[in-house]
């Protein structure tokens, strides 16, 4: 059974070419874009209290981590 082809051989290339904050926001792009695709949302207040749940996160890191996924659903 052959592999569905999720990315191009291009895309491949521009993605291992970024760092850290292009590679983020090119994730979230993308899922914004299934997401859309397949006429789902996301919670917000339920995905907050699943990173909640990752140790080592805590309540500042929480609020950071928010803000900054919220700010590209604002764009």
């Amino acid at each position: 059974m052959g592999q569905k082809e999720i990315i191009d051989r291009d895309t491949y290339r521009k993605i291992k070419k970024m760092n850290r904050e292009e590679l983020t926001k090119f994730i979230l792009r993308y899922g914004d874009q299934l997401l859309v695709e397949q006429g789902k949302t996301i919670d917000l207040s339920a995905l907050e209290a699943e990173l909640s749940k990752i140790k080592g996160i805590g309540g500042k890191r929480l609020e950071e981590i928010m803000v900054v996924i919220e700010k590209f659903f604002e764009e």
